[in-house]
């Protein structure tokens, strides 16, 4: 039978490893999920993929920097998942508006509608930093995303 500070540390890497691929099987979820075809036979990283795309040609060097200086705040790990998500909300709202260039108007909103409202306080924040009037943009503040 085990005694003493071996029990201990054997019980301890075991709830050290199920606590892990817990939340590591939790991201990986809702990866899966992302994945999956809507109705329209196209998942949502498919859509995203597709407005990025359709839009790549847009983008004027201002408005890539501007989108970089947007998504610094976000963690480097998931940084990449930020950017394109953004971009692809962009690209949406831009084919949407059959815009002819990507302007500092579709950045800004597009970075509020694809940020999740729990983040809508360091989205305010990054927007003061970079001196971006967004009092036009406030009711986008205000909806569910």
């Amino acid at each position: 039978m085990l005694t003493g500070w071996f029990l201990w540390f054997i019980l301890f890497w075991v709830v050290f490893l199920l606590v892990t691929m817990s939340i590591g099987g939790f991201f990986m979820f809702r990866k899966f999920l992302k994945r999956l075809p809507k109705e329209d036979g196209k998942s949502e990283l498919d859509w995203q993929q597709y407005y990025i795309e359709q839009t790549r040609h847009l983008w004027s060097e201002k408005e890539k920097a501007l989108l970089e200086d947007l998504v610094r705040p976000v963690p480097e790990l998931f940084r990449d998942v930020a950017r394109q998500k953004i971009a692809g909300k962009i690209g949406e709202l831009a084919l949407q508006e059959n815009a002819n260039q990507i302007t500092e108007d579709l950045v800004v909103r597009g970075y509020i509608l694809a940020t999740p409202k729990r983040d809508h306080k360091f989205l305010i924040k990054a927007l003061r930093e970079k001196q971006i009037d967004f009092t036009k943009y406030e009711h986008l503040l205000t909806k569910k995303s």
